[in-house]
C-alpha cells in the first residue's frame, strides 16, 4: 500500500507539470476548461495524498512512477506533431484518458488496501479522489463524443 501511495503522488505530481503544457496544446474551450478544472483538482488530490501519508504515518516522497513518465512522454511527443487543431484535440484527449485510466486503476488498488486494512479514514480520502478521477474520465468522453471527434472527422 506504501509503495502505491507515493507512485501515485509521483504521478499527481507529473500530471500537475503537464496538464499546463495539455491547456496550451488545445484549441476546444470544452476541453481547455476541463484541463483546468482538472489541474485544480490534482492539486487538490496531491493534498489529500499528503493527508494520507500523514495517516499512515509515512513520508509523502517516492520513486519516480514511470508508468506516468512514459504517458506523459508519449502526450509530449504527440503534441509536438503537426496537426489540424480538432485532430489535435482529439489526441489530447487520447492522451488525458490514458492518464485518468492509470490514475483509476492505482486509486482503485489503494482503496482495496484501505479497506482490507480496515483504513476508513484513509479510505474515504482516497474514494473522493477516484471519484474525481472517474468523472473526469466521463467528461472527456462527453467532449470527445459531442464536439472533438466529430469536428476532427
Amino acid at each position: 500500500m506504501i509503495h502505491e501511495l507515493q507512485d501515485i503522488l509521483n504521478a499527481e505530481k507529473q500530471i500537475t507539470k503537464a496538464l499546463p503544457k495539455m491547456i496550451e496544446a488545445s484549441a476546444s474551450s470544452k476541453l481547455k476548461d476541463a484541463f483546468k478544472t482538472h489541474l485544480k483538482q490534482t492539486e487538490k488530490h496531491i493534498e489529500r495524498l499528503e493527508t494520507v501519508c500523514k495517516m499512515v504515518g509515512v513520508e509523502a516522497k517516492g520513486e519516480k512512477c514511470k508508468a506516468m513518465e512514459g504517458i506523459i512522454k508519449e502526450c509530449d511527443s504527440m503534441m509536438n506533431e503537426k496537426a489540424d487543431k480538432s485532430v489535435m484535440d482529439a489526441a489530447l484527449i487520447g492522451c488525458a484518458q490514458r492518464v485518468e485510466h492509470y490514475e483509476i486503476a492505482a486509486y482503485g488498488t489503494i482503496c482495496t488496501y484501505a479497506k482490507q486494512l480496515g483504513m476508513n479514514d484513509v479510505l474515504d480520502q482516497l474514494l473522493m479522489t477516484l471519484d474525481e478521477e472517474k468523472k473526469t474520465d466521463s467528461l472527456l468522453t462527453q467532449i470527445a463524443e459531442s464536439t472533438v471527434n466529430i469536428d476532427a472527422e
